[in-house]
């Protein structure tokens, strides 16, 4: 049975196109992706990203039990509130999921996972945690709007009450804390976002979330869909979970090395994996293509490089570049000239830095 968020009528008042995402009737569009796209590079858009599930974990070995679910330190975070991008791995070092945890206290963490990944996730969570005095509890009373845009923190505040206003302007990036809207609704506010624009991720409480999408809507926010949502982080350079990335893939051939912390004296799920992966140099590498022909580059085409052949992972025509983007994976070693095969046609295509889009502008020598 599809599921729906809260919003779901909210959508379908504004004429959204819907679409099935991982079990989920989730807007597309509200007319032009591009639109949508521009609205957020240029000015403030939102989504509805209440299908994310927010898990809340408490208890006194809370930090501990981190240290092995987790391939990022979570030693990191030493300041309540600051949040950390990581990955959860089997033994093998395959990515189970990607996620973002918040430090709230000694004895509370929140996670938030992906939406396509929710019941595997909750269930690998929920047995590592067994035993060792951590409550896992899912947050299904919660919703999750996503404002982002060069103008989005300035509308968002507007909506944020007198007396949490300064602090929330105050907010550094990747950090979250509690506050209240003009209205009095609690609101979990993170600078965090998933387009290479800066903004909130904001959670609140379900039966508070029709009201605050309208205050958004009544404050020039623009809606936008998944469309535009993918383009936007495919420009940005983030991986998808499911299409960059799954069990298969390790964080070395992911793009996501950075987010392993090889610390010593910690010993996550798949870390022994990993140090052998890296000791072999055998993982394969992601690049970031862009195609001067005309043609859209798309997921599962073949790539053909001097150091063998791969495949394109998350490939879109770039609204704000005006052609086409990928990421690929091939096999390690120096990728040299790299095509595509384009329905039998050899296309070729140069390889880039990503980031595509960095602070809404392209990246130089794209």
């Amino acid at each position: 049975m599809t599921r729906k968020t809260v919003l779901n009528e909210s959508h379908r008042a504004l004429g959204a196109k819907m679409v099935d995402f991982g079990g989920w009737d989730m807007p597309i569009n509200y007319g032009s992706q591009i639109e949508e796209h521009h609205a957020v590079r240029r000015d403030a858009g939102m989504f509805d990203v209440s299908h994310m599930t927010v898990v809340d974990l408490h208890g006194a070995g809370v930090r501990d039990f981190l240290r092995r679910l987790v391939a990022n330190s979570i030693d990191k975070l030493k300041v309540q509130g600051k949040a950390l991008y990581t990955c959860m791995l089997d033994a093998n070092g395959g990515v189970i999921d990607d996620l973002i945890v918040y430090y709230l206290g000694d004895d509370f963490y929140r996670l938030v996972v992906n939406a396509s990944t929710r019941d595997k996730d909750l269930a690998w969570i929920s047995a590592q945690a067994e035993g060792v005095g951590v409550e896992v509890r899912e947050r299904d009373d919660l919703a999750m709007i996503a404002v982002q845009g060069p103008q989005a923190r300035e509308k968002v505040q507007g909506l944020v009450h007198a007396d949490d206003r300064a602090a929330v302007a105050k907010l550094g990036k990747f950090a979250a804390r509690d506050a209240r809207s003009t209205t009095g609704t609690p609101l979990f506010i993170a600078r965090t976002g998933y387009t290479g624009e800066d903004g909130f991720e904001i959670v609140l409480p379900e039966a508070d979330a029709v009201a605050f999408w309208d205050a958004l809507l009544a404050a020039g926010v623009a809606p936008a869909g998944l469309g535009a949502r993918d383009t936007l982080r495919l420009e940005a350079g983030m991986a998808l979970y499911g299409q960059d990335m799954d069990e298969s893939v390790t964080p070395w051939e992911a793009g996501l090395g950075w987010t392993v912390s090889l610390d010593e004296g910690r010993d996550f799920n798949g870390r022994a994996a990993l140090e052998a992966q890296q000791a072999r140099g055998d993982a394969r590498q992601i690049i970031g293509v862009v195609m001067d022909d005309k043609g859209v580059l798309r997921h599962g085409q073949k790539v053909l490089a001097a150091c063998g052949e791969g495949e394109i992972l998350s490939g879109t025509f770039a609204p704000t570049l005006g052609k086409s983007i990928a990421l690929a994976r091939l096999p390690a070693g120096e990728p040299g000239d790299v095509r595509v095969d384009i329905r039998g046609r050899e296309v070729p295509v140069r390889v880039v830095a990503y980031p595509f889009v960095r602070d809404g502008q392209p990246r130089e020598g794209i």
